[in-house]
């Protein structure tokens, strides 16, 4: 782990001696965890001697799986907008260059988010969220693989527009519910695809998406409500059903970053039985706020309050100045071990998806100009980390990939030293696991 020192920031302007405490026991700071879970040994396998022990009555039995199988599924239709003017408009070969450029854009989002591609179909895009490995929020897992293809269509419409002067464009629909999924197909070719009603009228609900939107079941917004901003449709008859079926059309993602903050919108039940946790929270508070900078762990099972917790001590801080810096880590972004800082960043410092590159450098200036950071030594570093151009304004990095990662690491170290001569600064990390 790497351990900030002073010595390791010598070209960023030092923190306030009233500071020098909080390097020093950032590191050796702890507390009790509010709850632990219990380890068991496998005693099983082992005899008085330690030795495996095996049954040579009982041969092992070997499991066949299942033929098929019952999942729910949110299940993700993707399709070309206008193919068939593209056809015309393209040699075959040309075609299939641009048609395989798209497959691959799209692959890589759908593998980002451990969505499974069923089928290629021609232009378009099978894909299941929740088979064959299930996740708790495979819903959300697919309206997000839908911003991101859209997103990246963006991406892959900047070199296509340069190199072959076309765009492309995409329709994605998805629904969510139960189905059959196992083998089709004769022994020459096999497939595992899923049976119901569920694939189709994601195929449906694709068809009614106008071009690069997302549009989405009522069932698939119950389970993503919160999470995303979403236009209702209304009740539209969709061919095969007998019913008309709500729909709504996926915006952008919303600001809530887990079930606690979309719960919490709603308004949270009292905390019971956790005084002597807020108070050792509040005790180091007053710590930091003598000028000793505290590190504090909150480990324990999901679900035993770790988020309601802190969110009980972000209220009681609430009336007392201070600067509240707070990330998240993702299970989307597990490519990533700065994606926290690089959100948190990015929120803080405002950027809309419009703002040019120069924009962007100008609002990162501007937020580290009051503060006592070498805007040379800093900003270089930082617009790298945010994937921001630095253009003339700095001379490029001549850093090796292991020393440009660890003069990163000093200088968001040196910010938020400086942001903390001010003003206390709560930092919060959530799911650091």
């Amino acid at each position: 782990m790497w351990q900030p020192t002073r010595a390791s920031l010598p070209r960023l302007r030092q923190p306030a001696p009233a500071w020098s405490g909080l390097l020093r026991s950032l590191w050796h700071t702890s507390s009790r965890p509010i709850a632990s879970a219990p380890a068991f040994q496998d005693r099983s396998a082992t005899s008085s001697g330690g030795r495996p022990t095996h049954s040579a009555a009982t041969p092992p039995v070997e499991r066949r799986p299942p033929e098929a199988e019952r999942r729910q599924l949110t299940v993700l239709f993707c399709d070309l907008v206008e193919s068939t003017a593209l056809a015309g408009q393209l040699d075959p070969e040309e075609l299939r260059e641009v048609v395989r450029a798209y497959q691959e854009t799209c692959a890589k989002v759908i593998a980002r988010f451990e969505g499974h591609i069923a089928q290629y179909l021609g232009d378009g895009l099978l894909v299941y969220f929740g088979y064959p490995r299930a996740h708790e929020d495979d819903a959300q897992r697919a309206v997000h693989t839908g911003l991101g293809i859209v997103e990246a269509m963006g991406q892959l419409n900047a070199s296509l527009e340069r190199e072959k002067s076309l765009r492309l464009a995409v329709r994605v629909g998805m629904h969510t519910g139960l189905v059959v999924v196992g083998e089709m197909g004769d022994q020459g070719r096999q497939e595992q695809l899923a049976l119901g009603e569920v694939p189709n009228v994601a195929a449906r609900l694709q068809g009614l998406a106008a071009a690069n939107s997302i549009v989405i079941s009522a069932t698939t917004d119950r389970l993503v409500q919160g999470f995303f901003a979403c236009q209702d449709l209304g009740a539209h008859t969709l061919k095969g059903l007998s019913q008309p079926m709500r729909v709504y059309r996926v915006l952008q993602e919303s600001d809530s970053q887990s079930r606690f903050e979309v719960a919490a919108t709603h308004g949270l039940t009292p905390l019971v039985g956790r005084e002597q946790e807020v108070g050792l929270l509040l005790e180091r508070w007053a710590q930091v706020k003598d000028g000793l900078g505290q590190v504090v762990l909150l480990n324990g099972e999901p679900g035993i309050g770790k988020s309601r917790l802190v969110q009980v001590v972000k209220e009681r801080l609430a009336s007392e100045p201070h600067l509240r810096w707070e990330c998240r880590c993702s299970p989307y972004h597990q490519h990533s071990a700065f994606y926290p800082v690089i959100d948190l960043m990015q929120r803080a410092l405002r950027w809309r998806r419009e703002d040019s590159s120069e924009a962007k450098l100008d609002k990162l200036e501007r937020a580290l100009a009051p503060y006592t950071v070498s805007l040379p030594d800093a900003v270089p570093l930082l617009a790298a980390l945010l994937s921001v151009p630095v253009g003339d304004r700095y001379p490029p990095l001549t850093l090796t990939s292991e020393r440009q990662k660890q003069k990163t690491l000093e200088a968001v170290v040196a910010v938020l030293l400086a942001l903390a001569e001010t003003q206390p600064v709560l930092f919060i990390v959530e799911d650091l696991h």
